[in-house]
């Protein structure tokens, strides 16, 4: 009960900073303050780790399981964020409307993986098969993660509801307040293109919901685990996109760093219908979190030392 107190106030604390901090201020969050907000939130994520330690009655299990699952969110989220910053520049989203749809994308990622976790962890239980299918869905997702383009995971034009929005819904160009998704014009409601930009972003979130939930299923199903390790690792992402922003082409190995951890998990998920392979992960929880922290951290130090050796072309996506 104390973890769940904890919890609860925790992300209603550190929502209500973060939307202060964004969305309060007057002038754009420069990249090393976003970093320095954006490790604070992570060093809260892993405090909380440490509190379902000692508080928890099965505290050195989760404790293990909940920071393997919150390490393999947030890679997750962090390129969500990507592909967020490059439908930002592909669709020419003015800067200052960028925060109040990050935050927007936010709040309906975790509207998302709320509704997803119980709906996931039902099936399982339920259709227990269904945890293979998902193990197949994860290695596909990987293949298809390592091999694609930049330009064949973001093509703004060809998402469906942007085309239908575009086609159906009543549309008004504006030009006096950029940062509104509908405005009102001789008393009628109108949809801007913000509104369009939203869809694509909600849209996008739905097909990481899809990928995230699967994967820390494949860690672990208890639903506590899940539910925190989830919601702790989209918190804090207004100030991550701005470090993002800046630092993005640093990055240049995350992108495979995420697909081989979502394989592991995949290939995991399929070894455990050998029922002893699936006792010795559930007796060593540490594996899995020491493969995700290597493969994780050997990422980031192969795209900053890539980034040091061929720096970034300056002027990047906005």
């Amino acid at each position: 009960m104390w973890l769940w107190v904890i919890f609860t106030v925790t992300v209603l604390l550190v929502s209500a900073v973060d939307f202060v901090v964004i969305s309060r201020r007057q002038e754009p969050l420069g990249v090393a303050e976003a970093l320095r907000w954006s490790a604070l939130w992570v060093a809260v994520a892993l405090a909380f780790g440490v509190a379902v330690y000692f508080l928890h009655p099965s505290g050195q299990e989760l404790a293990v399981l909940y920071i393997a699952g919150y390490l393999t969110e947030y890679t997750l989220s962090v390129d969500n964020l990507f592909v967020f910053i490059l439908i930002f520049s592909l669709m020419s989203v003015p800067e200052a409307a960028q925060p109040k749809l990050i935050k927007l994308g936010i709040y309906l990622s975790i509207a998302l993986r709320i509704l997803f976790i119980f709906f996931g962890i039902a099936l399982i239980e339920r259709f227990h098969w269904l945890l293979y299918v998902f193990g197949l869905l994860l290695i596909w997702t990987a293949w298809k993660m390592l091999t694609a383009g930049e330009d064949d995971q973001v093509s703004p034009e060809k998402n469906p509801l942007y085309r239908l929005g575009k086609k159906f819904l009543p549309m008004r160009e504006v030009e006096e307040n950029r940062r509104s998704l509908m405005v009102r014009h001789e008393g009628r409601w109108y949809f801007t293109p913000l509104f369009l930009v939203f869809l694509v972003i909600g849209s996008t979130d739905v097909l990481f919901a899809v990928d995230s939930i699967p994967a820390i299923m494949g860690i672990s199903r208890d639903p506590f685990v899940v539910l925190t390790s989830n919601v702790f690792a989209v918190l804090g992402l207004n100030s991550l996109f701005f470090a993002l922003k800046g630092v993005m082409g640093m990055f240049k190995f995350l992108k495979h760093g995420v697909s081989l951890i979502l394989f592991f998990i995949g290939a995991k998920m399929l070894a455990g219908a050998y029922h002893p392979i699936d006792v010795w992960f559930k007796d060593n929880a540490f594996v899995s979190l020491l493969v995700i922290g290597t493969v994780l951290a050997v990422s980031i130090v192969l795209s900053i030392w890539h980034s040091r050796l061929s720096p970034p072309e300056s002027g990047g996506a906005a």
